[in-house]
């Protein structure tokens, strides 16, 4: 008898109660500690004083400034990321001469880390919005990009002999084989993608903005308004996992035979 078919609370339930519980027991300990003087507030605030700080931004409306501005660079650099990203590995994929064309590029300038190149994009695109966008995207564009030509070539062969044997029109092995194979690990270069696109986003605001939570951190800590830093780094942790659990769902939606397959 499986547990999910056992009386009482089922697995996902169980699993969410403990997600949360979690947590919540974490942010007990931390107050409780900083109440009992073991951990100096100067430098770790308590949950409460930062919930205070927070309100206070929210209250004079500072906070959804940055957000507001963060999320403009963020998600227009992830979407011009992806579209290239995507379809460059798809070719690269299908494709063995351009994956011998291009593979040697991709393993040359993916390591580069991206934040040290930034000075270089501010040179060709200015130190206006344009230049952290392009930023992100540059961070993106070459995990989904791998991602993809792996998937594509993940695939079993099987498939493109019995669509060949049945003469199936190369739109159709397109739309229907080749795309629903890759899309898993389009999107788990979408997941690697939106992490490392935060934290790009966050060091390029650190040195080459005058709004978003990368700025609203380094000028906390410059000011030691910590409590202030840490309602910027705290933000930044709510905007991962409301975009990992975003992608999460649509890849349940958008791969419905994977859904139960944990």
């Amino acid at each position: 008898m499986k547990d999910d078919d056992k009386p009482g609370l089922s697995t996902e339930a169980k699993e969410r109660i403990v997600a949360i519980l979690s947590p919540t027991a974490l942010l007990a300990v931390w107050q409780l500690s900083s109440w009992a003087g073991l951990i100096d507030g100067r430098f770790i605030p308590s949950p409460v004083s930062i919930a205070a700080a927070a309100y206070s931004l929210v209250v004079t409306g500072e906070l959804f400034v940055h957000i507001e501005a963060s999320l403009a660079r963020l998600l227009a650099g992830f979407a011009i990321g992806v579209v290239p990203g995507v379809a460059i590995g798809l070719v690269m994929g299908l494709s063995r001469w351009v994956r011998a064309a291009i593979d040697p590029l991709v393993s040359a300038l993916y390591p580069i880390p991206k934040i040290a190149i930034l000075p270089l994009v501010m040179l060709f695109f200015g130190i206006g919005e344009m230049s952290k966008i392009v930023l992100v995207a540059l961070s993106v564009i070459f995990l989904v990009l791998i991602n993809t030509t792996a998937g594509v070539l993940a695939l079993d062969p099987v498939y493109f002999d019995v669509a060949k044997n049945y003469g199936a029109p190369w739109r159709k092995l397109f739309l229907r084989v080749i795309i629903p194979g890759a899309l898993p690990f389009i999107f788990v270069g979408l997941r690697l993608g939106i992490g490392v696109a935060l934290i790009v986003i966050v060091a390029a605001e650190f040195v080459a903005a005058r709004s978003g939570i990368g700025f609203l951190i380094w000028t906390s800590w410059e000011v030691m308004r910590i409590e202030n830093m840490f309602v910027g780094i705290i933000v930044i942790t709510i905007l991962g996992l409301f975009f990992t659990l975003l992608l999460k769902e649509l890849e349940s939606r958008a791969l419905p035979w994977r859904r139960h397959r944990m």
